[in-house]
């Protein structure tokens, strides 16, 4: 069975949709977008699957019967988006009541993370990055310390 070019089509949209929402910063826009890219994957799934007769010994010839293998897994998929869509709730709901918002905000630990592993990187530039001094007076790299970065985070 070829898929219709109309189911492709809404296929590449839904997709597309929910991954730019994916990308964004509020739990809100991550929440649709992990609906859709669920629906987007559940429909092609749906057009992978053979048409047919029902899948039960007897009742159908077996050249005739359907396969029921992409709707067992448009079930489970259902199952997993739920499970996604109340988890991201949760978080969104829990991040509205603590902050007034529900965006989510650059991790302190992960900017240290990052510095380090650009310092090991590059030992050439050791001295010059993460603001520290390279014995002109004027500091080079970054303007913030990561020391300053993770008193910020703790302060805060």
């Amino acid at each position: 069975m070829t898929p219709n070019l109309t189911y492709v089509i809404v296929v590449g949209v839904l997709v597309a949709a929910g991954v730019t929402l994916l990308l964004e910063r509020s739990l809100t826009r991550v929440l649709m977008g992990v609906i859709l890219l669920g629906n987007g994957v559940n429909l092609l799934l749906l057009t992978g699957g053979r048409a047919g007769g029902a899948p039960i010994v007897g009742t159908t010839e077996p050249e005739q019967m359907s396969d029921p293998l992409p709707q067992a897994m448009i079930l489970t998929a259902i199952v997993i988006t739920l499970g996604m869509t109340a988890f991201l709730l949760a978080l969104a709901y829990r991040s509205w009541h603590l902050n007034g918002h529900d965006e989510v905000q650059d991790d302190v630990e992960d900017r240290r993370i990052m510095d380090l592993a650009i310092r090991d990187e590059d030992p050439g530039t050791a001295d010059t990055e993460g603001g520290t001094d390279d014995g002109d007076g004027e500091p080079t790299g970054d303007p913030r310390p990561v020391a300053n970065m993770v008193e910020a985070g703790r302060a805060g």
